[in-house]
């Protein structure tokens, strides 16, 4: 591991980076946590999008419940430091999850 602070990639805003910058370690990973399932969420709502303007019906996974929709993606949620799977997708306006199992199923 280097002692030198990371370059930040050139994508990122000045004002980001410098905001980032002043952060503690602790806040640091809090943002980075976020980031990540902002990231997640914004993925899984481009999925969700694109899913419902296509008309043709994929095949059911093997692993999916009854109660769940064919069009339904994996998302992964934090609770309590515990990361959990959810079966995710969206009826009109309204996303709808239904609880899979946990990441790390030995939790």
């Amino acid at each position: 591991m280097s002692y030198e602070p990371p370059t930040p990639p050139a994508e990122l805003p000045t004002d980001l980076v410098n905001t980032l910058n002043e952060f503690s370690s602790e806040q640091l990973q809090h943002v980075a946590r976020y980031a990540e399932e902002l990231a997640e969420h914004k993925a899984r709502e481009a999925r969700l999008e694109e899913d419902s303007d296509e008309s043709e019906i994929e095949e059911r996974p093997g692993d999916l419940p009854d109660d769940v929709p064919a069009k339904a993606t994996i998302t992964i949620k934090e609770i309590n430091d515990n990361r959990y799977y959810y079966w995710q997708w969206r009826e009109g306006d309204k996303v709808t999850s239904k609880y899979k199992g946990p990441v790390n199923p030995d939790e």
